[in-house]
């Protein structure tokens, strides 16, 4: 094929598509295959140095340890390709001021996919996914929520709730106490309904939360560089 109708269909080409094949998505998906990231990430300094006093913020949460460990995870386990989509298919956002509260918030496109909230001094995290990947049928019916799977992917029932946004076969998943969130995002099942519902919105196009990304929070998820944390931080976790 000539170079330039390739490069020409690489333009036309939305989403992750760019990138990675349907065939190649579906089997990151399904665990079978671990996908070529870029060696080096694409870097914006005047949007690094906007958020850098939030991140210091964040930093003196005594959830902040957790926080970014569980972020990390995402990153690493829920993200196809991080360091060649970074902000202009997925961005991480710090302390945003939207409603809610939330410590760290992960979108895509139009959509949010993934927040971490105070619960006292630990977290509680909502995950976006597919409903119909958590129905006994494979439904979009609200009434066939798996409700006892749910329950054994946390380390306590009363760990895990659930709620219906708006939208054609989106779910909420509100799972509470970072043990849980550990064992939620370590249950095949889950880890796999979670990637297709990243995969669907990474690929409806560039992300429209661009300019809210925190790249601070971003080096902790793709693991750049040692974290130090506030010795008040540290002091309060021994206790």
């Amino acid at each position: 094929m000539p170079a330039d109708v390739s490069a020409t269909r690489r333009r036309s080409t939305t989403g992750l598509r760019r990138f990675v094949d349907l065939e190649q998505q579906r089997a990151w998906m399904q665990g079978k295959t671990t996908l070529r990231d870029a060696g080096k990430r694409a870097e914006s300094l005047e949007l690094r140095l906007r958020y850098v006093a939030r991140f210091e913020k964040l930093l003196r949460r005594p959830q902040a340890q957790e926080v970014l460990a569980i972020l990390r995870r995402y990153g690493r386990d829920c993200i196809p390709i991080p360091l060649m989509t970074e902000r202009h298919y997925w961005s991480v956002s710090c302390l945003p001021s939207t409603p809610g509260k939330a410590l760290v918030r992960v979108n895509a496109s139009w959509m949010e996919l993934f927040a971490l909230y105070p619960d006292g001094d630990g977290i509680r995290a909502k995950f976006l996914v597919h409903l119909s990947d958590f129905t006994r049928d494979h439904s979009t019916g609200q009434d066939q929520v798996d409700e006892s799977f749910l329950e054994r992917c946390v380390t306590t029932p009363e760990d895990v709730g659930c709620f219906f946004p708006r939208g054609a076969d989106i779910f909420g998943i509100k799972v509470r106490g970072v043990r849980s969130i550990r064992k939620f995002l370590a249950t095949r099942r889950v880890l796999r309904a979670i990637r297709a519902f990243n995969l669907t919105h990474m690929n409806r196009g560039r992300n429209a939360y661009q300019a809210s990304h925190c790249y601070s929070l971003a080096d902790c998820m793709l693991e750049e560089g040692a974290l130090k944390f506030p010795e008040s931080n540290r002091a309060r976790k021994k206790s």
